[in-house]
């Protein structure tokens, strides 16, 4: 009867036991998936902040360059030098990441731009002042044909 007794009292102790272990095993599981999924959720979210603060800061450098670049046009002699140096480094620029294109398409491209670019000056005046966007944008030359 003994023996019986102390196989029975070692048999709940081990299924008490397993018990235990499996529903600390659970329990466990379910946290790291939790965490995991948390994780996840902030990295995404800094990755977008960062990519966001990387756009925004390209966007100042660009600004703050055309101010240095407009500032050091406007001096009389030097400017005229200094706009023909920025367009060839910029025309360069252009260049290495459009190694099959012509300057006809880069005077395209940069018409563009800089039609848009003036749209948007454009905006922030007084409207009896500010032209129509259609005026504007029919001094932009055609390109369909040269691309």
């Amino acid at each position: 009867m003994r023996r019986l007794l102390r196989l029975l009292r070692s048999t709940v102790a081990l299924v008490w036991l397993c018990g235990a272990l499996a529903v600390s095993t659970v329990v466990l599981g379910l946290q790291a998936i939790t965490l995991s999924a948390q994780i996840a959720t902030v990295t995404a979210g800094a990755t977008s902040a960062a990519i966001k603060h990387r756009k925004d800061l390209a966007k100042a450098v660009s600004k703050t360059k055309a101010r240095l670049r407009r500032m050091i046009v406007a001096i009389p002699f030097v400017g005229g030098g200094a706009a023909l140096a920025f367009e060839a480094q910029d025309f360069q620029d252009w260049q290495t990441e459009n190694p099959e294109g012509s300057f006809a398409e880069y005077s395209c491209e940069v018409a563009e731009v800089s039609a848009a670019l003036v749209d948007d000056v454009l905006q922030d005046l007084p409207e009896v002042m500010r032209p129509s966007r259609d005026v504007v944008m029919a001094k932009v030359p055609e390109c369909a044909e040269q691309t």
